[in-house]
């Protein structure tokens, strides 16, 4: 039983990540700033972040004033669409060190698979990661055929595949290739915006444990393996989204909330989102 909000998973090349991070999509300015300090002090050690989401800089400011070693701290960013291709990508991924003030970002994300650059991009994820400036390398929104291009290519397979998932969508085919295949999944938006707060079920077992719904989805998260990164700017939901490793679902209840699945999506699916 995971009992803590900095217990990790260890990734398909040894490095730990915390199984709750604190996702900032949408954050900017003097708020996101004040969010990732919060989720400093009350224990978040994961921050996600990604160069699209115009707040590099002041993550990076509220980690430089927590007091909390760098060692300590995982941090992931993404790189935007527009910046896939070798070249691109180093010169992307430069901009996103000095923006962050960190000379090695924990884990790197292609952060859709596009068209068909993701290939040569996983290239200059590869070369930036043997020269040690990345500590894990991964992609983000992969369905199993992006997932299986990359396999085949016969170089790293990814380390973690961040996607949309909750109970209205499991992906379960997706989790299947990603465990045989050693990839850790990460769940995005994994209370789906709290459109599941009214759901029968979720209430049910939020009343039986003392919990909310969200909180009982990012436990049924991380009892299925999956890194989750709830997003929030207020200061009393984000304390909420930890409190979560002091209470077990039981099998029945994960199949429960498995069989609410309905395919359902708030972003786009990959395979009909392209960039030229």
């Amino acid at each position: 039983m995971t009992k803590h909000i900095t217990d990790c998973t260890i990734l398909n090349n040894g490095v730990t990540m915390p199984w709750l991070g604190f996702g900032t999509y949408k954050a900017k300015g003097k708020e996101v700033q004040q969010a990732v300090e919060t989720a400093l002090e009350v224990g978040y050690r994961s921050i996600d972040t990604a160069s699209i989401y115009g707040n590099e800089v002041e993550v990076g400011q509220a980690i430089a004033s927590s007091g909390v070693a760098r060692s300590e701290l995982f941090v992931t960013t993404k790189l935007w669409n527009e910046d896939q291709g070798f070249d691109s990508t180093l010169r992307a991924f430069e901009a996103s060190q000095k923006a962050l003030g960190l000379n090695v970002i924990d884990l790197y994300l292609i952060h859709w698979p596009g068209r068909d650059q993701y290939k040569e991009t996983w290239r200059a994820f590869e070369r930036l990661y043997s020269e040690g400036s990345i500590r894990a390398i991964g992609v983000s929104n992969f369905q199993v055929h992006h997932l299986q291009d990359i396999i085949d290519e016969g170089g790293t397979v990814p380390a973690v595949n961040q996607v949309e998932l909750h109970p209205d969508l499991i992906q379960q085919e997706l989790q299947d290739f990603c465990g045989a295949q050693g990839i850790q999944l990460e769940a995005w938006s994994p209370i789906m915006k709290g459109k599941l707060n009214q759901e029968s079920t979720l209430k049910a077992l939020a009343q039986k444990y003392g919990k909310t719904p969200a909180q009982i989805i990012l436990r049924w998260d991380i009892q299925n393996q999956i890194v989750t990164i709830p997003k929030s700017v207020t200061p009393e939901r984000i304390r909420e989204n930890a409190d979560i490793f002091d209470f077990e679902l039981s099998p029945d209840e994960l199949k429960q909330i498995d069989a609410l699945d309905s395919d359902k999506r708030t972003g786009p699916h990959p395979d009909q989102l392209f960039w030229d």
